[in-house]
């Protein structure tokens, strides 16, 4: 069939909506009708050549839709079911599914060329093979995935929230909740108060922290931050350190996680500085920065410097258990979308992404 999707050709050019031709999907695969799709910083990393990504590619790894059509062997989901894609898959039977790690589930590998386990693609032009981005590819109107990529939702839920509980709130929220583990009474500080990092601000919140601080250098974000559980914001680190030792008599932050656009040195060394004895640092930003600390730093208090990917949810457990919270009343989900655009407005929805007007844009797909 042919698709409307937007691509990016080569690193550094712009994304462009353009026709692709679009495999069936074959056995254990399921073909998506999209509706939303959010524009995560990551994708705008990728069009920028941050990142690695095979070219060309089919943007996108945040969408909600409906299975169109099912491959054979697909048991996870029908034909008729509303589901949210989730950029990192879930097997269930790999070593790290098994043991409750699905954010670092083998059949992830594929990420970064956005071809399926066989060595092939589903979104074709002209003989030219392209990618979805995370092996999703949902800035389309239609996308062809695995069905580990895929977890159901209920119908009641609109899909421009739903998209977002497939890589930004859990990324977030489960880097303060799971790969920190922020607890009760501690003071926590988020770097970054986007899509991801305003999560994490509502994580530390739910998880019971005392304190939850956040640096951000826009306005417009500190002032979200307060509405999504910030107890105290701050334009600078050296703002927030001086606020950290006077509020704790000088023990420091129990946790700082690292949720900026792009991450660089100066933001690592303003976390690692910022935490206390015992203190964790969380690394869920990418970018190009590097920790160039001496190993005193870390041993003379004992502190951790943790990486996180998928803020270590497990997706087929985490997800409907966030989207239950939004239903109780429990987790803002509709406050995170600032703005909605079409397909051809992808490349103006990342310069207010890049400006510092957006905590989260959203693609509706037209159809």
């Amino acid at each position: 069939m042919k698709t409307q999707a937007v691509v990016c050709r080569e690193p550094g050019q712009p994304w462009e909506v353009t026709e692709l031709d679009l495999d069936e999907p074959r056995a254990n695969e399921v073909r998506i009708k999209m509706m939303a799709a959010g524009m995560c910083h990551s994708d705008d990393h990728i069009q920028k050549g941050d990142a690695p990504m095979r070219m060309p590619v089919v943007g996108g790894h945040e969408g909600a839709g409906i299975i169109d059509a099912v491959g054979e062997g697909v048991t996870r989901v029908k034909v008729g079911d509303h589901v949210v894609c989730s950029f990192i898959p879930a097997c269930g039977s790999c070593r790290y599914c098994s043991t409750g790690h699905q954010n670092l589930c083998d059949s992830g590998k594929n990420a970064a060329t956005g071809e399926f386990p066989d060595g092939t693609f589903r979104f074709h032009q002209d003989g030219v093979d392209f990618g979805g981005l995370c092996v999703l590819g949902t800035f389309s109107q239609y996308t062809v995935v695995s069905e580990y990529s895929v977890i159901p939702i209920p119908e009641d839920l609109p899909f421009d929230v739903a998209c977002l509980v497939g890589c930004g709130v859990p990324t977030g929220w489960g880097s303060a909740v799971h790969a920190a583990g922020v607890q009760v009474g501690q003071t926590a500080v988020i770097f970054g108060a986007g899509g991801v990092g305003m999560n994490a601000v509502q994580g530390a919140a739910l998880a019971g922290a005392t304190r939850v601080v956040v640096v951000d250098p826009v306005q417009f974000k500190r002032d979200k931050a307060l509405e999504f559980g910030a107890t105290h914001v701050f334009a600078t680190a050296q703002e927030a350190t001086d606020f950290v030792i006077e509020a704790t008599w000088g023990e420091l932050a129990d946790h700082a996680i690292i949720t900026v656009g792009s991450l660089h040195d100066e933001v690592i060394h303003d976390a690692i500085n910022i935490v206390g004895k015992s203190g964790q640092v969380t690394i869920t930003a990418v970018g190009n920065g590097s920790i160039k600390e001496h190993p005193g730093m870390l041993i003379g208090y004992q502190r951790r410097i943790q990486g996180a990917i998928f803020g270590a949810c497990n997706p087929l457990h985490d997800v409907p258990r966030l989207v239950g919270m939004y239903q109780a009343g429990k987790l803002k989900l509709d406050e995170l979308i600032t703005n909605r655009y079409t397909m051809a407005d992808v490349n103006q929805g990342y310069q207010d992404m890049l400006d510092g007007k957006n905590i989260r844009g959203i693609i509706t797909i037209e159809h």
